[in-house]
């Protein structure tokens, strides 16, 4: 029996020196590496999505509708729900993380208050289409990179293209302060009145004191042998249940917190921040030689960047020909503790615990891809012996 757990996702590894250095800036350190003049830290990626809809719902009162992609994070539709706007989804364009143009035209009106077209699993969506389509009908585009930081396109940071974007520090994200978020735009008036509603809220001590535990947990536990407990030991006992919506975490209260990030967890975001470029360099590096055994695969899509474009690798996202050799695939490595899982287990539409928050819709591509694919970790602990495990199992699966 395997004694450790690869984490499914790359996550910098954090370390204990970390949470005893001194307090420094997390937005200032966060600007200095994305290239932008300012930056706003929050204490989620969700929250950063809520406050810039603040802001836009502010500007335009009239309007009342957010338009996302059908296979995104149900957390982004709890969000939406939770600030009294109505969702609307989008399918993807075939083969693509790309909003169809065509699905993405038909739920376009004076109602629609923002798009939020989403850089998922590190890879780039394709921003400058959606602006081109909605352009001066004023509505507001919001990318959501909650699990991109650091990517680029045309050699400037995701998150500038459109009007905000926002990016994840969750745990298991590129750079954890065990959740949190950072959200840039090019007009810094967009920041400046997403962080005039942060100040409003409350600082929420008792909420941040069980957040800086959670982190120092995180901490202590972000690592092979004791992810098999933390990480693995529930995982199994979810797919046991047959509970995949609660085995990758796609069960979200309807309550999202907004508070402010206190200023010790901000110091141990930006020390560790310092350490992510090398990383993320590292783990490109990794990615992009390990894509090249998958291709070699018959019936396997291994996804990867288009010109100009400049992902992040915190998985490789794998499509199968078919659903059952993806099922065969996930019934022998799942469980394995080789970093092997699912990105999201349904389409919006097909989540029960969404049936009163998003509509029924028909949306083939975001179906398939749930269907048809699965995610491998490129953490540093999966060495190449493990990967070659793993890409013997799709082979003869």
């Amino acid at each position: 029996m395997r004694l450790t757990e690869i984490p499914p996702t790359a996550g910098l590894p954090p370390r204990l020196a970390d949470l005893l250095a001194p307090r420094r800036d997390l937005a200032s350190a966060m600007s200095a590496q994305l290239g932008t003049p300012t930056a706003l830290v929050t204490c989620s990626g969700t929250a950063a999505l809520m406050l810039a809809l603040r802001v836009a719902r502010q500007r335009q009162p009239r309007r009342d509708t957010v338009v996302v992609p059908a296979f995104t994070c149900p957390l982004v539709a709890v969000a939406v729900h939770a600030l009294g706007l109505r969702l609307r989804i989008v399918d993807l364009a075939h083969g693509s993380f790309d909003l169809d143009p065509d699905a993405l035209r038909a739920q376009l009106d004076d109602r629609v208050l923002a798009v939020v077209p989403t850089h998922l699993g590190g890879r780039v969506t394709d921003v400058d289409a959606v602006n081109r389509m909605v352009a001066d009908s004023g509505i507001v585009v919001i990318e959501d990179a909650a699990q991109s930081l650091g990517a680029t396109s045309g050699g400037r940071s995701i998150g500038l293209a459109g009007d905000v974007g926002f990016f994840s520090l969750a745990a298991g994200k590129g750079l954890s302060t065990w959740e949190g978020g950072v959200a840039i735009a090019r007009d810094p008036a967009w920041l400046e009145a997403m962080q005039a509603l942060q100040n409003s809220l409350p600082a929420l001590a008792a909420f941040e004191r069980r957040r800086c535990i959670e982190l120092v947990g995180y901490t202590l536990f972000y690592r092979p042998l004791p992810m098999r407990w933390a990480y693995g030991t529930p995982l199994r006992r979810a797919l046991k249940r047959g509970d995949l919506v609660g085995a990758i975490g796609d069960r979200f209260p309807p309550d999202v917190p907004l508070h402010r990030m206190g200023d010790w967890r901000q110091g141990v975001g930006a020390t560790a921040s310092r350490r992510l470029p090398e990383f993320l360099d590292e783990r490109r590096a990794c990615a992009l030689a390990r894509i090249e055994r998958l291709r070699a695969i018959p019936g396997v899509e291994a996804y990867s960047d288009r010109p100009g474009e400049r992902g992040v690798w915190p998985v490789l996202l794998v499509r199968m020909d078919s659903e059952r050799q993806r099922d065969a695939v996930l019934d022998r490595l799942w469980t394995s503790g080789l970093g092997v899982s699912r990105m999201f287990i349904h389409a919006l539409p097909d989540y029960s615990e969404l049936r009163d928050i998003v509509p029924r819709q028909h949306c083939p591509n975001a179906v398939d891809l749930a269907a048809r694919s699965l995610t491998i970790s490129n953490s540093p602990w999966l060495g190449n012996g493990d990967f070659e495990v793993i890409c013997r199992v799709i082979e003869t699966s």
